[in-house]
């Protein structure tokens, strides 16, 4: 349950800050709604009613699915790679509106 509020919680916050005008927000809403579908796609492996991946019984019923840890992994690398993208382009922005009002 508290997972759910958490996520909840988390794309509230990141829609909300999406919806602002300013640019850093923007990033700033997108690092917040990629960390809730982290946690989607981490609870979507069942890692808290599973024992580990590689254990020492091999019942499918009993063993985690590590597809969606890999899953999860992947997608804070790129998360953090479009952040960065996106503060570049935030900070090129910054200094070509600064340009064209000194002209």
């Amino acid at each position: 349950m508290s997972l759910a509020l958490t996520i909840g919680v988390l794309t509230a916050g990141g829609v909300y800050l999406l919806l602002d005008r300013t640019f850093l927000r923007l990033v700033l809403g997108f690092v917040v709604l990629s960390h809730a579908v982290n946690l989607v796609l981490f609870a979507a492996g069942g890692a808290d009613r599973r024992v580990e991946p590689l254990g020492s019984n091999l019942d499918p019923g009993a063993v985690s699915d590590a597809l969606p840890q890999a899953f999860v992994l992947t997608a804070i690398v790129i998360a953090f790679s479009i952040t960065v993208y996106m503060l570049v382009l935030a900070i090129t922005g910054e200094e070509s509106e600064s340009e064209e009002e000194t002209s």
